[in-house]
């Protein structure tokens, strides 16, 4: 009996033996490690100083959660910004503006872009960049940034551009206005005329504002006082300390900031036209904070006042100390001390309008589509970069002057819808911008959506 029991068994176990096992579960795929590690928007506007050394970088946080990095700081500040940027952000930058083609302002820019990219770039298009530098601007347009023109549009190039960034937050480009006028000669060296040729920008959230002044010189300041474009503001970016003529005594007078941001390295305090330039600001009543002493400065704004955190206090300020600039100044009237310089309109060759700001319109495109526009501007209405290396890697599609051909289908360059060739929208298109296929397919395998207006 106990055999029989033993043979059972043995036959069982060799029948389970034979059976095939399950195969076990696939192993799950581990998730994608993101590559931005920024909160959710907070209804709050924020802009941080980077700590860079002898160069400028700064990052535009809006209330809703758009970006612009003005300037990306020299080449040595690469591992800083490649590292701090993605704690700041959600998702690829929205716009990045090169104020001046000095690798000061955009050494780092390669290397931040490979980490966190960037969907446009606005760059002043000077004459005189090095090769190095057109060769940057060519890589960055064949990986598809798109790079714009700060010039005013033609269909009102008197006016100034403005940047809707969203409801209420806006982004105005003070200078350079060529063709419109022409650029300054600044220094006679390609520097000096690149640096008084530099972006300068206004930002302004209700009634909070702050001026970004690139690599302005004496020369840029003077002609912005002459036609009129300075206001107060709240804070400012200083532009060139040390720099022989700029940050002039009327300059700092008629923007008369609460609090002023100075980037530099260990050399900065040692300079004595920064120590004039520290004793002017203090003139006007402005409060200084330098990177090489407090590090990274945090400015927040609701609306109605900056409120300012540093990495590091200066030394000697009590603990506990708010730094708080309100929107609306409160601080008494200022008696001038510098001459006021006259204001002078551009000779007009037709009858004027007066100059004013242009509101840009804007284009909402969903985050989750793949359309590459956001809220910004319509980079339809602004010009593209025309120097002949700076161009984007060409388009499968033939770029067509003529929108109105009968038959095919059209798309700007710069977005990721086509239209039939009938369509309104096309009249819209600069020629430059115009991409052109004569089938629908052809259309489709470029990468890009039919448009909802005409349905191709």
């Amino acid at each position: 009996m106990k055999a029989r029991i033993a043979l059972g068994v043995g036959l069982l176990l060799a029948s389970l033996a034979c059976q095939q096992q399950p195969s076990a579960p696939p192993a799950q795929k581990p998730p994608e490690k993101s590559r931005y590690f920024g909160g959710a928007p907070d209804g709050k506007l924020h802009v941080y100083f980077f700590d860079v050394g002898a160069g400028d970088a700064a990052l535009i946080v809006t209330p809703k959660g758009n970006t612009v990095l003005v300037d990306s700081g020299p080449a040595s500040a690469e591992s800083h910004l490649v590292n701090r940027l993605p704690e700041l952000l959600r998702r690829e930058l929205d716009l990045v503006v090169l104020t001046q083609p000095d690798p000061k302002h955009h050494g780092a820019l390669e290397a931040v872009l490979k980490r966190v990219g960037a969907r446009r770039l606005m760059e002043p298009q000077l004459p005189d960049t090095s090769k190095a530098y057109d060769a940057l601007l060519t890589t960055l347009g064949s990986k598809g940034v798109q790079i714009l023109s700060p010039a005013p549009t033609s269909s009102a190039p008197r006016e100034l551009v403005r940047l809707t960034l969203e409801d209420g937050v806006n982004l105005t480009v003070l200078w350079p206005r060529a063709p419109a006028e022409p650029l300054l000669n600044g220094a006679p060296d390609a520097e000096g005329r690149n640096a008084a040729n530099s972006i300068v920008l206004r930002l302004t959230y209700a009634d909070t504002s702050v001026v970004f002044a690139g690599g302005a010189r004496g020369e840029t300041e003077a002609r912005l006082l002459e036609r009129g474009l300075l206001a107060s503001a709240t804070l400012l970016k200083v532009a060139s300390p040390g720099v022989e003529g700029a940050n002039s005594q009327a300059y700092l007078e008629e923007l008369r900031p609460q609090a002023a941001v100075l980037s530099g390295d260990d050399s900065l305090g040692k300079s004595p036209k920064v120590k004039e330039l520290l004793t002017r600001l203090r003139g006007v009543d402005a409060r200084a904070f330098r990177t090489d002493v407090n590090g990274e400065v945090h400015a927040v704004s609701d609306g109605k006042q900056f409120e300012l955190s540093l990495q590091r206090p200066t030394p000697g300020e009590p603990g506990g100390t708010r730094r708080v600039f309100p929107g609306l100044d409160p601080r008494p009237a200022l008696v001038r001390t510098a001459k006021p310089a006259p204001v002078v309109k551009p000779a007009p060759t037709e009858p004027p309008p007066a100059i004013r700001t242009e509101p840009a319109r804007v284009v909402e495109a969903p985050r989750d589509s793949k359309a590459r526009v956001s809220n910004v501007t319509d980079v339809d209405d602004l010009p593209v970069a025309r120097k002949g290396t700076r161009t984007e890697a060409p388009d499968k599609a033939v770029r067509s002057s003529t929108s109105n051909a009968m038959g095919g289908y059209r798309a700007s360059r710069h977005k990721q819808i086509f239209h039939k060739s009938t369509c309104r929208a096309v009249k819209r298109i600069y020629p430059e911008n115009m991409l052109s296929w004569s089938t629908r397919e052809a259309a489709l395998k470029s990468g890009r959506e039919p448009a909802g207006d005409c349905h191709p």
